[in-house]
Parts: structure tokens; C-alpha cells; sequence
């Protein structure tokens, strides 16, 4: 039959309340009497049913992703990442897909909340870059961690886990430059997203550190799409200036980039040097594979949901800020530049 809390108790000599506190990882249990628990646990293959400690309890034990995002490599690697520390600390995952630019929007997520019994949220762009957003979620009094691009958090409301996509991006800019391109295209993602902005600022700061010239007709507008990179790649190679490489802000945009240069005839790297950014699975599936910039999306999200974990427990200040700088990955689609193309 199936272990359950009194039969874990009965093992390890010791009461229902000192399992649950060892199953709920409160601090107040000394250490010996944990490892008898734990040890009856793993004996006994206990599995705490969560959905009845939600119900009987008066703590919540599980906590929710809400996401709009169409890149779904990067809405897999959160779910995957955040996943991994609600199992390893007994909590369960609601996963709640959403549209950000929706009227009744705050509407849905207060139903959702006061419906699903949530310790809290983790927020990914656009939501985490919302201040009133995030102001309406804490005072549903559930806890919030958020990731965000910058290298600063832009308030104490909540936790942050920062990316730090400024710096990144001037790295992808000046392994080019330093390949001996001096005409670099940029195509942008969606605007409102912060990571674009801090991708942008990025280009450009490596351009000025460089002494080369920002060339507006070299920034295309964009969005997290393999089709905008397909556009934005004939804009560019159609256009009054034609680069010799191409910035873009995620793997997908880059893989439409390298797509649009095989249908127009010029050859990557050889004629023209590609990058992308995030190193999602888009970089190593396409030929040539992708110059790009490893931002752990697994390993973050896993980050923020111990980090909201601890919040709801409250082992962690409200303040604190976590920071990932993604590291240059050099692959096949850059090169030197050429002297004649």
C-alpha cells in the first residue's frame, strides 16, 4: 500500500507536525532529525500528496508561470527550469499562457490567483517589465520573483533575476568588429521588450567604443520571429548601405536572416557574417551553425523559482537581485570580412 505520513512518522520516531516541516523544508528542524525523516521518506518511498495539502493546509504549495512570449524554445526552457526546482522542493507548477496587451487582462490573472491557491508568480517580459502589472499581483498578497533584462533592477517591488543583455550584446558586436566588420545590420525583436532595448544599446556602445559610425538605415525593426528575420535580412541586403554582418536579437530572428541570404545567393559566412542570441536549439539546428550568446534560460528559471520558493517561506528579503550575463558562443556563421564581395 502506499506510504503515507503516519507510517513516516512511525519510522522515524517522530511526530505528523515534524514530517511536514521536514516535507515543507522549514528551518526550525535540526538537522539530525531531518536526515531520520528524510531517510524514512526515501525508505518508505513516501510521496506527499500535494493537492490534498493544498486543500487541508493553510499554506499554498504551488506556484504559476504566466507567459506571452512566441518564442516557444524560450517558454519551454522557463516551464523546464522552473519545473525542476518545484519538484525537488515539493511544490507543483500551474503553467498559465496569456496575452499581455488583453483589456481584461488583470482580471483573468486576480480569477486565476484567488482561484488556484498560489504561493506565487514567476514573471518573464512583458510582465515583469510592468510595474503596475506587478504592483496589482503583490496586492493579491502572493509572492512575485521577476526576470528582466538590464543590469540594474528598476525598483525594490520585487525580486529580480537580471539578464544582462548590454553586455552580451557588445560582445557579439565586437568579436565582429574585431573580425574586421565595420558595417554591422541590427534587426531588432518587439520593441516593448526591455531585452531589446538593452540589445540595442549594447550594438550601438560597441559601435562608439570602436569609433564606427551608428548608421541608422542599419537598424531594422522587428520581432522575435524567424519570418521578421527573413524580412529584415532582404531589407538589408536591398538596402542603400549593405552590411557585411548582421546582429540579431534572438537565435529565430537569426536562422530567418540566414534563410533570407541563401534565397538572395549570399553565401554565410563568406560573404556575409550572421549572429544570433540566446543559443536556443534555432543556433545548433541550422547549417552553418550559429555565432550566438549562451543565456542559461533553464538554469534562470530555475533561479527564480527557488528564489520565489524562499519568498513564500519567507527565508529571503524583498530586495534581493540575481545576475546572468550570457557569454559569446563563436560558431560557423561568422568569419572575416572579405575585402571585395
Amino acid at each position: 500500500m502506499k506510504a503515507t505520513i503516519n507510517d513516516v512518522a512511525k519510522q522515524a520516531g517522530v511526530s505528523i507536525k515534524t514530517v511536514s516541516r521536514v516535507m515543507n523544508n522549514e528551518p526550525s528542524v535540526r538537522q539530525p532529525t531531518r536526515d531520520k525523516v528524510m531517510e524514512a521518506v526515501k525508505e518508505l518511498n513516501y510521496k506527499p500528496n500535494l493537492a490534498a495539502r493544498n486543500l487541508a493546509g493553510t499554506k499554498a504549495y504551488s506556484i504559476a508561470f504566466i507567459y506571452d512570449n512566441p518564442n516557444a524554445y524560450y517558454v519551454i526552457d522557463m516551464q523546464n527550469g522552473i519545473l525542476s526546482a518545484c519538484k525537488k522542493q515539493g511544490f507543483e507548477l500551474l503553467i498559465h499562457p496569456c496575452n499581455s496587451n488583453s483589456e481584461g487582462i488583470l482580471d483573468e490573472i486576480t480569477n486565476m490567483v484567488k482561484h488556484s491557491r498560489i504561493a506565487g508568480l514567476v514573471l518573464t517580459p512583458p510582465f515583469s517589465e510592468m510595474p503596475e502589472f506587478v504592483k496589482h499581483i503583490l496586492a493579491l498578497e502572493v509572492d512575485v520573483v521577476r526576470i528582466m533584462s538590464g543590469d540594474n533592477a528598476p525598483d525594490d517591488l520585487a525580486p529580480c533575476i537580471m539578464v544582462n543583455d548590454h553586455q552580451a550584446s557588445m560582445s557579439i558586436t565586437q568579436h565582429l568588429i574585431d573580425l574586421g566588420h565595420t558595417s554591422i545590420g541590427f534587426i531588432a525583436g518587439q520593441s516593448e521588450h526591455m531585452s531589446t532595448v538593452e540589445r540595442l544599446r549594447g550594438y550601438k556602445q560597441a559601435l562608439k567604443d570602436n569609433h564606427l559610425e551608428i548608421d541608422q538605415r542599419l537598424i531594422i525593426d522587428g520581432e522575435y520571429s524567424f519570418e521578421s528575420g527573413v524580412q529584415g535580412a532582404k531589407q538589408l541586403m536591398s538596402g542603400e548601405v549593405r552590411p557585411t554582418a548582421i546582429f540579431s536579437c534572438n537565435d529565430e530572428i537569426a536562422a530567418g536572416a540566414l534563410f533570407a541570404s541563401r534565397l538572395m545567393g549570399v553565401s554565410v559566412p563568406e560573404q556575409l557574417s550572421i549572429t544570433g542570441f540566446e543559443n536556443s536549439p534555432f543556433s545548433r539546428q541550422t547549417w552553418p551553425r550559429l555565432t550566438t550568446a549562451n543565456q542559461p534560460n533553464p538554469k534562470i528559471a530555475e533561479g527564480a523559482a527557488n528564489l520565489l520558493i524562499a519568498k513564500a517561506r519567507k527565508q529571503a528579503p524583498n530586495n534581493i537581485t540575481t545576475e546572468y550575463t550570457p557569454q559569446l558562443v563563436v560558431r560557423d556563421s561568422t568569419s572575416q570580412k572579405v575585402k571585395e564581395q
